[in-house]
């Protein structure tokens, strides 16, 4: 019934068509509806079982669990602030109508962008964003502005991806550059203790909120000065302030299983992200300075702040990471140790996973450069000694 109607009305977008203005917006429906039925005439084509559609489709469920207990969390930790008494569902169904309306201005203000885009160039409409829209909402702290963030989406979505060409050919992660440009142009408004709780009038909740309330995450006390007192248990359940998808290890830990499973991320990034953040949380445990921060067990590094949904999520990109398969783990680790180097030694930044993948994202093609040549070096004596 579907493509029959599609079928019906698609001579109007064809060129000559009342609405031929709008055939990218048409194709991009169509192809979102209804699998394709065109074929390659001419040439050699290799045909897989995988497109970048499925591979979108992948993530943004395994995404899934950790979205979903954030929004528990949410819940959580604004009734605890109240002082208020919920059930499971009232906590949940408080943070999701915190979290639509984010999601929602997320992918209205990219998805936009990314059709007009597609309209002026006169191609298709690609899929790229449809992960990025959710990541967003998710690595922003709750009290994040709606407006705030629709310029945040809309910088990362023109000048991080747009501008080099779309989907496949950027060199930074566009969620993470969505959050640096908050970081950096709205400071106030991404620290603090007061970012994460929900101010927002749902449920009649924000009311019972005192003005004085703050919920400092593990990271930010740290980064304090002090010790924490959350317990490893509840670093790992994620019941604990933070950004709305990063805090549950379990949720992350389902996500990651799906992409491994599905072959969508690469192990070897992913392992190596653990392996580099761990060795440098335990050298600084060994020979570091007395603080707070570098006498924290390597272990619970691991577990805080962005640190697991950053080396499951964000490294893996298979965009912005490297591709070759020894290139892999060295930028991998290079992520981990230098995630856990900046919150050592920036206490004012405690943080350190978004601008380590940043960084490591502009490296990451010369790490696959002194792989290949190093591959055709070795090719190259084969040759001459044969």
């Amino acid at each position: 019934m579907i493509k029959n109607f599609l079928d019906r009305i698609k001579p109007n977008f064809e060129e000559g068509g009342k609405l031929h203005a709008f055939r990218s917006v048409f194709e991009g429906f169509e192809s979102f509806l209804v699998v394709s039925n065109a074929t390659a005439r001419t040439g050699v084509s290799i045909h897989d079982a995988i497109d970048s559609k499925r591979i979108m489709s992948i993530v943004v469920v395994a995404l899934l669990p950790a979205l979903l207990f954030g929004m528990y969390n949410i819940g959580y930790q604004n009734y605890a602030a109240a002082g208020a008494e919920g059930t499971l569902w009232e906590m949940f169904l408080y943070g999701f109508l915190v979290m639509l309306p984010k999601i929602i201005v997320s992918y209205v203000v990219g998805l936009g962008i990314e059709f007009i885009v597609a309209q002026w160039k006169k191609e298709e409409i690609q899929e790229g964003y449809l992960v990025t829209g959710l990541l967003v909402p998710m690595i922003v702290p709750v009290g994040c502005p709606l407006w705030m963030l629709a310029v945040a989406v809309a910088f990362s979505v023109i000048f991080a991806k747009e501008i080099y060409g779309g989907t496949g050919m950027n060199i930074f992660n566009p969620a993470l550059v969505a959050r640096a440009f908050l970081f950096f142009a709205y400071p106030t408004s991404m620290s603090g203790d007061n970012v994460w709780l929900s101010k927002d009038q749902v449920l009649g909740l924000g009311n019972q909120l005192p003005d004085a309330t703050t919920m400092a995450t593990p990271l930010g006390t740290l980064g304090g000065g002090h010790a924490t007192d959350v317990p490893f248990a509840d670093m790992v359940t994620g019941l604990i302030p933070g950004s709305i998808g990063e805090t549950s290890v379990i949720a992350i830990a389902i996500g990651a299983l799906i992409l491994l499973w599905t072959r969508v991320a690469s192990w070897k990034t992913m392992l190596s992200v653990f392996v580099g953040g761990a060795l440098v949380g335990w050298l600084f445990n060994a020979f570091g300075p007395a603080t707070a921060v570098a006498q924290t067990p390597w272990y619970e590094h691991l577990v805080l702040g962005g640190f697991c949904f950053g080396a499951v999520f964000m490294a893996t990109d298979p965009v912005t990471s490297a591709r070759t398969e020894g290139g892999k783990y060295i930028y991998g680790f290079l992520i981990g140790a230098l995630a856990i180097t900046i919150r050592m030694l920036n206490p004012g930044y405690p943080e350190g996973m978004m601008l380590a993948i940043l960084f490591m994202n502009m490296f990451a093609p010369l790490i696959d450069y002194c792989f290949v040549q190093r591959n055709i070096s070795r090719r190259a004596k084969r040759a001459q000694n044969s």
